[in-house]
């Protein structure tokens, strides 16, 4: 392909080929609109064995749920596929150009963003060898799975009391401070309520399938861990477009209404990117709800968040 060759427009073009852009991409082939899928193949439960909570589908491979749902949507003649990274988007008369990453463009009337987040773990050694094995950041995609065993908070930041309120309904929990934060009066009082334990020694690694090594060398042999990561956008296309982005719990968030509309007209945004915190069903949910809502755009004008 030459870089510089000028493809054809679309109706919409959609950064992303994980769940919600393939739902997304779904609502729009079935409505037979000329769609364009980018995906630069970076789920963000890839490193996940399993997959729980989205119905009919619990207990699935993520990795198969994503390649049942590209053939799916593949299926359909209009909707076509783009294995790449989409490094650029403008504005343009007529809607949207993206550049991918080979210098090639691309066109299109509206744009569904659907790229997802990046998660940063705290440095703790040994937890990103065992992320989505053992470590985890979903309660209800992964706390049923440890059979009620020794759950083990790492605390990344005050949102760590989350976590450490919730999974007792999972298991036995330990919220290792790890220098993170200090609970105040009311938040102590909140842990022994819920039963959690609370540990102030420092980590030093994680060490077999989920075993918290202290610095001082105390052993805390744990069914698996917990983490609530800093998350940032995995593309930098909402920002360079202008759209609103607002700081959430975990990161920034791209600002969108009930429609996944984002603040700039013909521009919507589904799935984590759009979202304080997901999983694949939310996700699915919002890519047919982006999905639905590019197209009624398409018919009846364009529409975006305050």
């Amino acid at each position: 392909m030459n870089p510089s060759e000028s493809h054809p427009p679309y109706d919409v073009i959609i950064v992303g080929g994980s769940y919600a852009g393939l739902s997304c991409a779904m609502q729009l082939g079935r409505a037979r609109r000329r769609v364009l899928v980018i995906d630069a193949g970076q789920r963000r439960n890839r490193y996940a064995s399993h997959s729980h909570g989205f119905l009919t589908q619990d207990g699935r491979a993520p990795g198969d749920i994503a390649a049942d749902g590209k053939r799916q949507v593949l299926a359909y003649a209009t909707v076509s596929w783009r294995e790449g990274r989409a490094r650029q988007a403008a504005q343009t008369a007529d809607g949207f150009e993206i550049m991918l990453d080979d210098g090639s463009r691309v066109q299109a009337a509206r744009l569904v963003l659907a790229g997802g987040v990046v998660d940063e773990l705290p440095p703790v050694e040994g937890l990103r060898e065992r992320w989505g094995a053992s470590a985890f950041h979903c309660p209800y995609c992964h706390g049923y799975e440890l059979g009620q065993g020794r759950i083990g908070v790492i605390a990344s930041s005050a949102l760590s009391m989350h976590h450490a309120l919730m999974l007792p309904d999972w298991g036995t929990v330990t919220l290792f401070l790890n220098g993170a934060f200090e609970p105040d009066a009311a938040q102590l009082a909140e842990l022994a309520r819920r039963g959690s334990t609370l540990e102030r020694r420092l980590v030093a690694r994680i060490e077999g399938v989920a075993e918290v090594v202290l610095e001082d060398g105390s052993r805390h042999a744990m069914a698996g861990l917990f983490v609530a990561p800093r998350t940032h956008q995995a593309s930098p296309l909402a920002e360079q477009l202008g759209c609103a982005i607002d700081e959430g719990p975990m990161g920034p968030v791209v600002r969108t209404d009930e429609t996944k509309a984002t603040s700039v007209a013909g521009v919507f945004c589904c799935g984590d990117a759009g979202r304080a915190a997901g999983n694949v069903a939310f996700a699915v949910a919002d890519g047919a709800m982006a999905g639905v809502a590019a197209h009624r755009s398409l018919m009846f004008g364009v529409a975006q968040a305050a």
